[in-house]
């Protein structure tokens, strides 16, 4: 064999070995089967009362974290969990003996009192089941003043439900992805729910229904850097025309209206949903 040709062989050879990697690089991480018995097992845990889990056939949380790649031994940070901690049910036990569980919630010094009333009701959730929330990390992550939830470069995964229209309604949302950007490992992987406003419709830059395009969302994340590579339509709606009087909030489990047209609401069901994942640049 020529010297020429062994050093083009040698370079195939490392070009396809990086093509490789490259490849594995880019493809989501996998929940495993022990992930998913345990993801079975909280669900079906006491610790839920019915309304929650009533609302399972809406949120599909199992299947919302497979398509994520959730697994129980990962850091996960959960940014705006709310005050009833909906996720936090099914995250922070799902997390507790092989992963770690970060409650990224709003800023301490916040001198809201609906920030103040839901802190306590969520810092009561948690001390009411310590054998499932005792190990729950509660920090903050909230603009203009609380953008560093934890040290950078230490998440495997960060998860936001349902938050991106309250963001764009303060001007937020470039900081709050900037910082879970930060949060997150390379490679690490951010998994976004939001409520999925029609295509063909002008998107309010303010959100005030509630609603998002999806294709007004997408480049808004990807501005901090991160690439998209998933959707899935496991949250998906298709009775929900998101055109609704008083928004996403006309819909269960709100009921903004009182009883006008509440049977109607009742037959649709919640919002209409974008699932996606993307990833941070390794």
């Amino acid at each position: 064999m020529t010297f020429a040709r062994s050093i083009a062989r040698a370079a195939a050879t490392a070009a396809a070995c990086l093509a490789a990697f490259a490849a594995a690089a880019s493809d989501p991480p996998v929940t495993d089967a022990a992930t998913l018995a345990t993801l079975d097992r909280v669900l079906a845990g006491d610790h839920r009362g019915d309304a929650n889990r009533a609302r399972d056939a809406y949120r599909h949380p199992k299947e919302t974290l497979e398509f994520f790649g959730f697994r129980r031994d990962m850091a996960v940070m959960e940014v705006s969990p709310g005050g009833g901690g909906w996720y936090t049910e099914i995250l922070a036990p799902a997390l507790r003996e092989h992963g770690r569980y970060v409650a990224a919630s709003w800023d301490p010094d916040s001198t809201s009192e609906y920030v103040k009333t839901n802190s306590k009701k969520y810092a009561d959730k948690l001390a009411s089941r310590p054998d499932l929330y005792d190990r729950v990390k509660v920090t903050a992550l909230q603009a203009p003043n609380a953008l560093k939830p934890v040290p950078d470069g230490t998440m495997d995964m960060v998860l936001t439900f349902r938050n991106i229209h309250g963001w764009m309604g303060n001007d937020s949302a470039d900081a709050m992805f900037a910082a879970m950007y930060a949060a997150l490992k390379p490679g690490g992987i951010l998994g976004v729910v939001e409520h999925r406003a029609k295509a063909d419709k002008p998107q309010d830059p303010k959100a005030k229904s509630g609603y998002v395009r999806e294709d007004y969302a997408i480049p808004m994340i990807e501005k901090a850097g991160f690439r998209l590579i998933g959707k899935s339509e496991v949250n998906a709606n298709p009775k929900d025309t998101a055109d609704h009087p008083d928004g996403v909030w006309s819909l269960p489990p709100t009921f903004q209206g009182g009883e006008t047209d509440r049977d109607k609401y009742l037959a649709i069901g919640e919002s209409d949903r974008f699932t996606l994942r993307f990833r941070k640049p390794e």
